[in-house]
């Protein structure tokens, strides 16, 4: 039976089999989270141990932690030894985010095995590219094993990060949605700033480009304590943009991304206005919440609810532009741009990081249209697609 007609299987499903051979018996460190399971939900850690390809030495984390334990963004962790395999932990988002020399000492090898959720801002691709930079230093070698991009690879959408506006939550040139698995991310970034980095990809089985997470036959594990399901990752390219700003995009309540609001907001004027626009594949329902972390928390908060009803045609970062513009259209003295410090970031404003631009919010505060604003990002993701085809593993 082919691998097509039985599902989707991950690098970490396959390393076994496809290791290369020059890199046998090498001591290696593994890069994992929560969601770095196989088809049997057994973590990478447990199957890495019992390889016989290598060593495994060394364990690091991400955002959120190992464990998935810090719950909230921007909330640093500390390594331990694992009381399990007695292995050393790092932390790579605590004291560093980039590998530091001593961490890699013991490895010849960087394993990657990170689930990302397809949108820029999603640190877990930021991870990567530190761990490419660093191995790159110091000689090692990296291999991603490489998983699905739960949104699909056929499509892209928002502003092409410029460099001047480069954070954790976007470190090179990418669109919002940028369509590409993390193994092809690596490729890109590796090729592009990295020249001469031994860089390898395990690749999947079964994946297609115009595949969405559920129809890969793969379980899905939260990646992070806010990206509870496939409909809160479809919805968060556009969604993650009220991070900068006072609206609550739902943390602290049962739906992440899929709710948003404020005190100020009334719910029926907001869905009126946000209906308006006419916006693809997407209803907004008027709901009230009450948010029991993060803004706004145990207050009551008046907005709506995003039901997706027809996913390819949706548009998320121009469905979360339009809640942008409606707030601020209707509630002009109200919505407030958040102020740094955002993600390490100390100078330019969390939206802007975000969006990747300060254009996005100086023509959201200059009334401009959102079918004008839309075409300008449109040409943006256009002369990105020319540079990531080089790069694209699946058909």
């Amino acid at each position: 039976m082919s691998a097509k007609n039985r599902g989707t299987f991950t690098g970490l499903d396959l390393f076994e089999k496809l290791w290369p051979k020059d890199l046998r018996g090498a001591r290696v460190g593994l890069v994992m989270h929560p969601a770095s399971v196989n088809r049997r939900l057994e973590y990478a850690v447990t199957a890495c141990i019992k390889s016989k390809k290598f060593k495994l030495t060394t364990l690091f984390g991400p955002q959120h932690g190992i464990l998935g334990q810090t719950q909230d963004n921007m909330i640093e962790w500390e390594g331990f030894r694992d009381p399990v395999t007695g292995l050393p932990v790092y932390s790579l988002y605590g004291k560093t985010r980039k590998p530091l020399p001593g961490m890699l000492a013991n490895i010849d090898v960087l394993i990657v095995d990170l689930q990302d959720v397809g949108s820029r801002y999603y640190t877990f691709i930021w991870t990567l590219e530190l761990c490419l930079q660093a191995c790159h230093e110091a000689g090692k070698t990296v291999v991603v094993l490489d998983r699905p991009n739960p949104v699909g690879g056929h499509i892209t959408e928002g502003p092409v990060l410029k460099p001047e506006f480069a954070s954790f939550v976007g470190l090179r040139p990418l669109p919002v949605r940028h369509g590409m698995t993390i193994g092809e991310i690596g490729l890109y970034v590796g090729d592009t700033f990295y020249p001469g980095l031994d860089y390898r990809v395990i690749p999947m089985q079964g994946w297609k480009r115009r595949m969405w997470f559920d129809e890969t036959g793969l379980p899905w594990v939260l990646p992070s304590p806010n990206m509870p399901t496939l409909d809160t990752a479809l919805v968060y390219p556009g969604m993650c943009l009220l991070e900068g700003t006072n609206i609550s995009e739902g943390r602290g309540s049962a739906r992440p991304f899929e709710m948003f609001g404020a005190p100020f907001v009334h719910p029926g004027t907001i869905v009126k206005v946000l209906n308006e626009f006419r916006l693809p594949g997407v209803a907004f329902r008027p709901l009230s919440f009450q948010p029991t972390f993060q803004k706004h928390a145990n207050k009551l908060c008046n907005g709506a609810q995003i039901h997706v009803t027809d996913r390819e045609r949706f548009k998320p970062f121009k469905t979360g532009v339009a809640i942008l513009k409606a707030i601020h259209n209707t509630y002009p003295r109200d919505l407030v741009w958040k102020q740094p410090p955002y993600e390490y970031e100390e100078i330019n404003l969390p939206i802007d990081i975000l969006a990747g631009t300060n254009r996005l919010r100086k023509e959201i505060e200059t009334w401009t249209e959102l079918h004008a604003m839309e075409r300008w990002w449109k040409e943006e993701v256009r002369g990105f697609e020319k540079i990531r085809k080089k790069y694209l593993m699946y058909k």
